[in-house]
């Protein structure tokens, strides 16, 4: 019996010190909070708080259902992020990742599973936030079309030669852009969806100014809200010279000389009419008057 109860005490004594290590273990090295995925243009990062003081933080990550990975700048580092753009080779594939408190370079322990928190799931495909596009803008010479030419926004992906890649690279089809106009003198707003960075607005009033907004729309995409990119700086085309034959039209312009002919012709035969009765009206006084005698 007495064998029993000393076994059964060594038992306890073991769990008391196994929470005891823990605890400590969760004392000396924090978990990570606020762990976040941010990504713009493909460029992914992985940010978590607070900065650590007598411990690091190492980052391992996965694809969904994969093996975890580990890169160097990322091992028991001191920073609150890692770049992780160049590790997330399937941009179409989901990742997630954990975050574990560990010592600092050099120190060792004995514990056999640090602290670690877990991010969410993050797909760059899916998640990536696209910045603003830039385009110009080209008058036809009749002046009702107007060509928007959009500069496909850099990534910050490589291909294997090294060559940088625009977001048309990568997204291909599914890249479609929104455009917002207005002539510049109003306040009504018109839209369209573009599949090409070449954009062609026909029908426009003549020599008027309109104003443009064009953002990236990506409408595989789910929930909505990214589905549009950020929405680019206005612009505005230059206000046309018309002519006034342009501004009034023929039948405008003909109608007018027409009025302006008749106003004179009018004039005319009132000033005509007048000189005609004075003189009239002189001839009649001379004939009233007696002859002189002899």
């Amino acid at each position: 019996m007495e064998s029993n109860r000393q076994m059964k005490f060594r038992i306890l004594v073991l769990v008391l010190v196994s929470f005891f290590m823990k605890d400590c273990a969760s004392d000396t090295f924090p978990k990570a909070q606020r762990v976040a995925w941010s990504s713009i243009n493909f460029k992914s990062m992985l940010t978590w708080s607070p900065k650590p003081t007598n411990y690091s933080y190492t980052v391992e990550f996965s694809e969904l259902g994969q093996d975890r990975e580990r890169t160097p700048h990322c091992i028991r580092s001191m920073d609150t992020e890692c770049d992780l753009t160049a590790e997330l080779k399937n941009l179409k594939a989901y990742y997630s990742a954990d975050i574990l408190s560990e010592p600092m370079r050099g120190v060792s322990s004995d514990l056999v599973e640090f602290p670690h928190v877990s991010s969410e799931k993050f797909s760059p495909y899916h998640d990536t936030v696209i910045g603003r596009p830039e385009f110009t803008i080209e008058v036809s010479d009749d002046k009702r079309k107007m060509t928007l030419r959009v500069t496909d926004v850099p990534t910050a992906l490589f291909n294997d030669r090294d060559k940088r890649l625009n977001i048309r690279d990568v997204f291909g089809d599914d890249l479609l852009y929104k455009v917002y106009y207005r002539k510049a003198k109003s306040t009504g707003k018109k839209e369209m969806t573009s599949k090409s960075s070449i954009i062609e607005l026909m029908d426009l009033d003549k020599g008027e100014s309109y104003c443009f907004n064009i953002q990236a729309y990506l409408p595989f995409r789910t929930p909505q809200d990214k589905q549009l990119g950020e929405l680019s700086n206005i612009q505005c085309s230059p206000e046309g010279e018309t002519s006034i034959f342009e501004e009034y039209g023929m039948g405008v312009i003909v109608g007018a000389i027409l009025i302006i002919i008749l106003i004179i012709i009018a004039i005319i035969v009132v000033i005509v009419m007048r000189c005609r009765r004075r003189k009239q009206a002189k001839n009649t006084g001379k004939e009233g008057l007696p002859l002189n005698s002899v």
